[in-house]
C-alpha cells in the first residue's frame, strides 16, 4: 500500500465497516511505520483494474506479529483473495523473523474465523466490547510459527505490496 492508495481504500474501509471504519489518519500513521530500516508494519493492497478490491495490514512487535486489518470487496467474497492476502501477510511476518502472529475478529464473523483456522489460528480468548460502537466482543487468534502455515512461499496473483522490512 502506498499513500496515493489511501483514498480508495478508505472508500472500501467506509463500505465494509460503516460502524467503526479507520479515519485517512490512522492509514497514514500505520504507512509513516512501513518506511525505513527500523520498519514495523506491512501493508498491501489488491487491485482489479483501477479498484482496489482488497488491503491488508501486519504490525510487528519484538518479533510478534498483528494482524492489524484484512478486507476484500464483497464482490470478491469467496474468491480466495482473502487467503492470498493472508499468505501475503503471514510471508511479511516470516521475513520479520515473527514467532507467531495475533489477531482480533468479530465473533459474528464466522466467515473470516473458517478462512484463519484454516491457516492454522487459535482461539485464545475473547476482547469484551473490542468493537465499538456496536459493542461487539472480538475473538483473539494465534498462529505459532506462521513459516509452517506457508506450504510454498508464493506471489499472490493480483496483489500489490510495499517492502517494509528492509
Amino acid at each position: 500500500m502506498r499513500w496515493w492508495d489511501i483514498d480508495r481504500v478508505l472508500a472500501l474501509e467506509e463500505d465494509l465497516f460503516p460502524e467503526d471504519a479507520w479515519s485517512q489518519g490512522m492509514f497514514w500513521s500505520e504507512l509513516a511505520h512501513a518506511r525505513g530500516g527500523a520498519a514495523t508494519r506491512h501493508y498491501t493492497v489488491a487491485e482489479d483494474g483501477e479498484a482496489i478490491v482488497g488491503y491488508a495490514g501486519l504490525a510487528v512487535f519484538d518479533r510478534t506479529g498483528d494482524v492489524q486489518t484484512i478486507a476484500t470487496a464483497r464482490d470478491h467474497w469467496g474468491t480466495g483473495l482473502g487467503a492470498r492476502l493472508l499468505t501475503d501477510l503471514l510471508g511479511a511476518a516470516t521475513a520479520f523473523e515473527c514467532r507467531e502472529v495475533l489477531l482480533e475478529v468479530r465473533v459474528d464473523n464466522t466467515r473470516a474465523q473458517r478462512l484463519y483456522e484454516r491457516f492454522g489460528f487459535e482461539p485464545i480468548g475473547i476482547r469484551k466490547g473490542y468493537y465499538q460502537p456496536g459493542n461487539v466482543d472480538a475473538l483473539v487468534m494465534r498462529l505459532s510459527g506462521p513459516a509452517t502455515s506457508l506450504a510454498t512461499p508464493s506471489s499472490v496473483p493480483g496483489v500489490q505490496g510495499t517492502n517494509t522490512h528492509g
